[in-house]
């Protein structure tokens, strides 16, 4: 008989955008599966209906298929363990809650939050963990209905046995050990009838055939708990693995809050998919190649003994370098695709092909690209402060010079420069700096041999009269 086919999932609550920290989830769970030739499920956990939204469920799953993280059981795809969207699933967790309590593993709580916040704070001034002290635990079936009757809405609680050691060995963090004592009976269903995260999200893993729970760190005290629950109703538990979370630059926790940290804001500045799956793969776990790769390639070398248990660090300029790898691998149609069409409107037709060749090595973003395009082939651009500076020690005298030298024309850049060296006696960075700044409008930027036969005999001169008039007599 084979084995288990290896089943991950990635899980998303529906309540803002996808960020880093989830992103690397799911990117690790699909790269698992896909090395494994398994499967990657998409569930969508709205059971908190204050603050889940319809129209996040269609944005993540947009993100996630931009990323070529493809599912192959979920939402929109189907597949024979559906509803894959929580609030669809009321009445299996009906079901499930009712074996619970019939079997007395469950019973139901009248507690107010009021009451709960005076026995935490008391244990904890004793010096005790906070849990739940079992003030329902043991309520007769008539002091149930008595309650009721009252109308008051009780939570459900498991009933966590009591003298257990609960033992699992953890893919990324090796074996962990919980005692039941120091646990507490906890909510399995709110007061308002829905499920609270313990108990779907692990009923739902079971039924829908989960092998592997690839999570963060942070739900790592969940796991005894969703255990107990999955051993109570006779339903497999699957294998876990915690990661690291995500640190910021300042070293402190990468808050979802953080919009430019949401893959949108990352898609609509122009990040390409391929840089933010190489930045993401990296961080908490090690490859042993360190160049570009694609989805393939990250699952083939994807281990979960290579996950670190430290924290890993989100670095902004690690991401712009996957970045400027990932735009050099790009064929001519999708650096074109990339870009958009809003450099037709000013690259001329016959120059299209030698100015991307010129610039790719240069930009990272669709928005250099066009800036690049305004300086070569608009009006004399602005200067900017060091070039300005280079400008000003050169003087008017230095771009008569410039001028003089275009006749007859050189036949490239390095002849018009020799042509003001002589003329000048400017060397070095005070000869070419000038220039550069005069003919782009920056101090920086790709060699001006590469750039000169973009800009042409006319835009030159242009260029350089209006540098010369720009300087004082």
């Amino acid at each position: 008989m084979s084995a288990t086919p290896v089943k991950t999932r990635f899980a998303p609550s529906p309540t803002g955008l996808l960020h880093l920290g989830n992103l690397r989830t799911a990117l690790f769970s699909a790269l698992l599966a896909r090395r494994e030739g398994g499967i990657f499920l998409l569930r969508i956990e709205d059971t908190d209906a204050a603050r889940s939204r319809d129209e996040h469920v269609g944005d993540l799953m947009e993100d996630l298929r931009w990323l070529g993280l493809h599912w192959q059981e979920g939402p929109e795809v189907g597949g024979p363990h559906g509803p894959y969207v929580q609030s669809e699933r009321a009445g299996i967790y009906a079901e499930d809650y009712q074996r619970l309590e019939t079997a007395g593993l469950a019973y139901p709580c009248f507690c107010s939050e009021a009451s709960l916040k005076l026995s935490r704070k008391a244990q904890l001034a004793a010096g005790q963990p906070p849990r739940y002290p079992g003030t329902c635990s043991h309520l007769s079936p008539d002091e149930v209905q008595a309650r009721l009757a009252q109308g008051l809405k009780p939570t459900l609680r498991f009933r966590v046995p009591a003298g257990r050691q609960l033992r699992f060995e953890d893919l990324v963090r090796g074996e962990q050990r919980f005692d039941t004592d120091t646990i507490g009976d906890f909510v399995i269903r709110r007061s308002d009838g829905t499920p609270a995260f313990f108990f779907s999200n692990a009923v739902d893993d079971a039924m829908m055939g989960v092998t592997h729970v690839l999570r963060g760190e942070d739900h790592l005290a969940n796991t005894p708990r969703q255990m107990l629950i999955l051993e109570a109703l006779g339903m497999p538990v699957p294998r876990y693995g915690h990661i690291s979370l995500i640190l910021g630059e300042d070293g402190g926790p990468l808050s979802k809050r953080l919009g430019a940290l949401s893959l949108r804001e990352l898609r609509a500045r122009g990040y390409l998919p391929r840089a933010v799956l190489n930045h993401l793969a990296r961080l908490g776990h090690h490859y042993e190649a360190d160049g570009l790769m694609d989805l393939d390639a990250l699952a083939r070398g994807f281990d979960t003994a290579r996950l670190g248990r430290a924290p890993a660090r989100h670095d902004p300029v690690q991401l712009d370098h996957w970045q400027h790898l990932a735009v050099l691998a790009l064929s001519e149609a999708e650096l074109e695709d990339w870009l958009g069409e809003g450099l037709a409107d000013v690259v001329p037709e016959g120059a299209r092909e030698a100015f991307l060749k010129v610039l790719r090595d240069n930009i990272r973003f669709p928005g250099e690209a066009r800036d690049w395009a305004r300086r070569l082939f608009g009006h004399p651009p602005e200067v900017d402060a060091p070039g300005r500076d280079a400008m000003e020690l050169a003087g008017r005298r230095f771009f008569t010079a410039a001028l003089a030298a275009l006749d007859p024309a050189p036949a490239d850049f390095r002849e018009l420069a020799r042509r003001v060296g002589e003329a000048t006696g400017a060397k070095g960075r005070h000869l070419f700096m000038p220039l550069r700044a005069a003919l782009t409008g920056l101090s920086h930027g790709p060699e001006m041999r590469d750039l000169w036969p973009l800009l042409g005999p006319e835009r030159v001169a242009e260029r350089f009269t209006a540098a010369r008039d720009s300087l004082p007599h």
